[in-house]
């Protein structure tokens, strides 16, 4: 494991958002589903790209509160411009979602 500094860290804006729209991404090559993301007024929405395929159905992931970073340069995936990065933890059997335990207001920033 590579230690950072705090500052490393200070850089990376992890925020809460929403999961609002959910699609099939069959041009994908592992997997995946097209997120729009609202993450509040200040941020708005954001399209990610997720391998959460294999433990989510798309109808349990709208309105589920998610953690992302949003200050990742924009990342072309397949025909898609992916604008944020959805956190999550892999297992052998799919990604787990890194989530709010609470509800929280989106945009949110870790703090």
């Amino acid at each position: 494991m590579e230690t950072i500094s705090w500052n490393d860290f200070e850089k990376v804006e992890l925020r809460v958002g929403s999961i609002v729209k959910v699609e099939p991404f069959p041009e994908a090559r592992v997997p995946a589903y097209k997120l729009l993301v609202d993450f509040g007024e200040d941020i708005g929405t954001r399209k990610s790209s997720a391998q959460i395929t294999d433990l989510y159905t798309p109808e349990e992931l709208v309105g589920k509160q998610i953690v992302g970073v949003v200050n990742f340069p924009p990342k072309q995936i397949g025909p898609m411009r992916s604008e944020c990065l959805v956190t999550g933890f892999y297992r052998t059997d799919g990604v787990v979602l890194a989530t709010p335990d609470k509800p929280c207001p989106n945009g949110l920033k870790l703090g």
